[in-house]
């Protein structure tokens, strides 16, 4: 069996918004075994749908649709597909019943005009909307698309996410011969061609039915291992291979083998140790602590953070010298070293760690251009003495992407610093 996936919307073809819905699906998809060959943005113009629809299912098993249900003028996603199959729709008594509750539970009455929400196409199987109002449906198109089957789901993400989950994903879980495994695998500290060189003897050994992809992002790059197979263990072994291949060469750089992020990695590390850490920005403007609390539990090992942008605020919130702030400048190790000091000091944390930067686009000068980034690390030692660690960086991008990789930045030394405390620890899943 394969797949396609058709994300219908004008507002996807404008650059208003990112096609989210795609990723889940696909990736929904893969867990049970279901590759996707062709992701397609389609406007939203009836004959537009009609055409793309027609191609897709001329070609894969299944089409998954996404947008174009609601009840405004510009949801033609039912009428194309009307067309498309020569079919009408009917009422369904659960959808309806659905639909009236989601009204009732908030105080109002069900509109009259809103009654198509709960019609689906004839020879459908309903895909029951539990978070919102329209339904979904499960079609299959029949000898003239060689009964491919076509499932259309609203484009709202809360929507389309519950409605994988609980129905199509169980559908069609077991009509798939094909088992498939991707495992992420996280690095930090390494860009995309430095990695390429590093495991090119892994790439070019690769068992039959396994692919290796790239994924670079604002702060660094990841790889996903691919593997395919109609033997499920088969499949797990050579993955695994492959990922341990990766592993004794690159594992450095690794801080884990599955979805974890990385500061969930380092909450992990600091919870598990219970150990507890402070923070004091200035360029990264709060992102830091943002990232770290952003980890339930975090409340466990989050001591506090302080945005003292401005060099009074890095004076009185941390007790900067300003000596060192007139004789160095704000974007410099010995000023990143303060700041985490005091950050430590003050709070009372196992770890303190400071950013101080220019995220741009102004800012920079000939030794320290925009992209510059300062970072220090202070933890304290068992004899009560302070360990301190500093570093400065360079970055290239917009003033949010250097943000994101200041802040990423921050993280690996964290997790860096983490490794010589409490040895190696790699998160799995």
């Amino acid at each position: 069996m394969i797949a396609e996936i058709v994300s219908i919307g004008d507002e996807l073809l404008k650059g208003g918004k990112v096609n989210t819905n795609a990723s889940f699906i696909a990736t929904a998809l893969g867990g049970i075994g279901v590759p996707v060959i062709r992701i397609v943005a389609c406007s939203d113009d009836e004959d537009q749908i009609i055409t793309v629809l027609s191609e897709s299912l001329s070609r894969a098993d299944l089409v998954l649709v996404t947008g174009g249900l609601g009840p405004t003028r510009d949801d033609r996603t039912k009428k194309a597909v009307m067309r498309l199959l020569q079919r009408s729709v009917v009422e369904n008594e659960e959808a309806f019943h659905l639909l009236a509750s989601w009204f009732t539970v908030r105080g109002r009455t069900l509109p009259d005009n809103l009654r198509d929400q709960a019609t689906i196409i004839e020879g459908s199987v309903l895909v029951p909307n539990s978070v919102g109002t329209a339904a979904g449906m499960i079609i299959c198109c029949g000898e003239r698309f060689r009964n491919s089957s076509l499932v259309l789901m609203p484009g709202v993400p809360s929507e389309m996410q519950a409605m994988m989950r609980k129905t199509v994903i169980p559908f069609f879980a077991g009509q798939s011969t094909t088992a498939i495994l991707h495992t992420p695998v996280k690095t930090v500290g390494i860009g995309e061609s430095a990695l390429a060189d590093l495991i090119a003897a892994v790439e070019d050994a690769l068992p039959v039915g396994t692919t290796l992809a790239y994924l670079p992002h604002t702060a660094g790059v990841d790889l996903v291992v691919s593997t395919a197979g109609s033997l499920t263990e088969a499949v797990e072994r050579d993955n695994r291979l492959v990922v341990d291949a990766i592993l004794s060469i690159a594992g450095r750089f690794i801080y884990a083998t599955g979805e974890t992020t990385l500061e969930e990695t380092v909450g992990r590390m600091l919870a598990e140790n219970s150990l507890s850490i402070a923070v004091a920005e200035s360029c990264t403007g709060g992102l830091l602590a943002s990232r770290l609390t952003d980890v339930p539990g975090s409340s466990a090992y989050f001591q506090q953070g302080v945005v003292s942008y401005s060099n009074e605020a890095k004076i009185l919130l941390l007790g900067v010298d300003r000596i060192t702030l007139e004789a160095f400048g704000a974007v410099s190790e010995p000023v990143a070293k303060e700041m985490a000091r005091g950050a430590l000091e003050r709070s009372g944390a196992d770890i303190a760690v400071s950013t101080t930067g220019i995220a741009g686009p102004s800012g920079g000068s000939g030794d320290k251009p925009v992209g510059t980034l300062c970072i220090g690390i202070a933890g304290k030692k068992s004899d009560g003495s302070i360990a301190f660690s500093t570093g400065t960086f360079r970055m290239a991008g917009t003033r949010a992407q250097n943000k994101q990789r200041f802040s990423e930045a921050a993280l690996r030394e964290v997790w860096t610093y983490l490794q010589e405390v409490v040895g190696p620890v790699r998160v799995t899943g």
